[in-house]
């Protein structure tokens, strides 16, 4: 009787292109696993500064802002004169540019004007009011229809109030 045995090596049929592939993904999965852990450690949202945000009034303004808003928790925010609750879904910002006259919505919250952004509102983008005769200005983006803003305006009326207010919204019947 004869009696057959099979050896079987292992052997690597891996080209040379597919190693090259395999190291490439390898190090893209590695940089993008760097830049969620940079994220995540910093967790900063990243918030467009208004031309003026470097200024006092805009440094006052945001130490006196509150932690939490509406129920959503304050973010850390990258930018000059920013701040920013529920992952953006709020976000305020100091030292954008004065508004000039308009015929835009203007409503009086204890003493501070803000103006209505109506064509951003209208084709369904966030809701931006922003303050009026004050400067430097304070805007506030509400990205959520349900949000109520009239809320939101009043929980931060002293910080903007400290601004001094140069002139105010006037009716139609005033002009």
């Amino acid at each position: 009787m004869i009696r057959l045995s099979f050896r079987v090596w292992p052997v690597s049929v891996e080209s040379e292109v597919d190693r090259r592939t395999r190291t490439l993904l390898t190090s893209f999965g590695v940089l993008g696993l760097a830049a969620v852990g940079a994220f995540a450690l910093t967790g900063a949202r990243s918030v467009e500064p208004g031309p003026f945000a470097g200024g006092p009034h805009c440094t006052q303004v945001l130490a006196q802002l509150p932690d939490e808003l509406l129920g959503e928790e304050r973010d850390s925010v990258k930018g000059a004169g920013a701040a920013s609750w529920g992952g953006g879904t709020i976000v305020l910002r100091c030292g954008v540019e004065p508004l000039a006259p308009t015929i835009n919505t203007c409503m009086n919250v204890n003493g501070a004007d803000w103006v209505l952004d109506e064509e951003r509102a209208k084709s369904g983008g966030p809701r931006v009011l922003t303050t009026y005769g004050r400067i430097p200005s304070v805007e506030m983006a509400f990205s959520e229809d349900d949000l109520p803003a009239g809320d939101a305006l009043v929980v931060i009326d002293k910080a903007v109030r400290d601004i001094p207010q140069q002139s105010k919204c006037i009716g139609l019947n005033e002009t």
